[in-house]
């Protein structure tokens, strides 16, 4: 039985720029933490308390997706054939997981505090809030780029994104508090804040979840695919297939190949780069493992389960 492999690496923007990134976002977000959690005991509000849990979740966020980023560049070794290329995809959904139990803990204060409302030093809110949009604006900035291509930057974006509506929140809190003396608004504020964290944070755990799990691609159709490479010459069925994420930019596919003839193996070769060019071309699949067979009798589905 012969076994073909082809493997192709693609890096689709400066990892190093990247790495740089969530290093600089992380002493920013480390920075406004610390004043919220000052800021916060001090005037005696929630919402500012909440967004430095925020905040420190931010931090612990960027702090794994920085490991993470580090780790996937190790190199491969006998008892780690794939490295650590998995690593920024378990980054994410441990990002996706705590901003999910943030917001859970956030609602428990929110509605605790709105049954016992208390007079709130509105200035430092005001103060504290605006420094964490500009914080927070210029960390959703440098990761921005990032965060199209990279689940694990995309789940430290999204932390900072959230955070910085939150921040504008509280801001609007504090102002409704100086102006209005609307003490409830700092619970209600909380509550919405929470919600929208929830949100965020359930799309990019189903996204990691599903990358763990291998299962395929959302925009690969398996059908259409097989009947693509079933149309090719010589080719009889391709079935057993597997298609799965690596990383964010190495998607693999692994299959066995029915062919017409009993072929050679440089003929074979000259099959797979014709396979190789539709899976790239058409599916963004750089890494393709067949199994070529002729007259072997083994199940033909698209899908064997082992």
């Amino acid at each position: 039985m012969t076994h073909k492999h082809s493997h192709n690496h693609i890096h689709i923007y400066d990892i190093h720029k990247k790495d740089k990134n969530l290093m600089v976002s992380i002493l920013l977000n480390t920075f406004i933490t610390v004043a919220q959690v000052v800021g916060g005991l001090i005037s005696g509000s929630l919402s500012l308390l909440s967004d430095a849990l925020h905040n420190f979740s931010d931090v612990l966020s960027l702090i794994v997706s920085y490991a993470a980023s580090k780790l996937s560049k190790k190199q491969a070794s006998e008892n780690r054939t794939f490295g650590y290329k998995r690593a920024e995809i378990l980054a994410a959904f441990v990002n996706a997981s705590t901003l999910i139990i943030v917001a859970i803990i956030l609602i428990k204060e929110a509605i605790e505090r709105f049954k016992y409302p208390q007079v709130i030093e509105s200035n430092l809110v005001i103060w504290l809030a605006l420094l964490a949009i500009i914080f927070n604006g210029l960390s959703v900035l440098l990761l921005k780029k990032d965060s199209v291509h990279n689940i694990n930057v995309k789940s430290a974006y999204v932390h900072l994104l959230t955070d910085m509506l939150a921040s504008v929140a509280v801001l609007i809190g504090g102002l409704l508090m100086k102006y209005f003396q609307l003490f409830w608004v700092d619970s209600v504020l909380t509550f919405l804040i929470a919600l929208y964290l929830i949100w965020m944070g359930y799309d990019l755990l189903k996204t990691s979840t599903k990358m763990l799990m291998l299962f395929t691609p959302e925009h690969i159709n398996i059908q259409a695919l097989v009947e693509n490479i079933d149309a090719l010459p010589k080719v009889k069925k391709l079935h057993h297939v597997h298609i799965w994420n690596l990383s964010d930019y190495e998607l693999h596919l692994e299959a066995h190949l029915d062919l017409y003839e009993d072929v050679t193996i440089s003929e074979f070769d000259s099959i797979l780069r014709n396979i190789e060019t539709v899976l790239k071309e058409q599916y963004h699949i750089n890494h393709v493992t067949i199994q070529p067979e002729y007259n072997k009798n083994d199940p033909k589905e698209i899908i064997v389960q082992d």
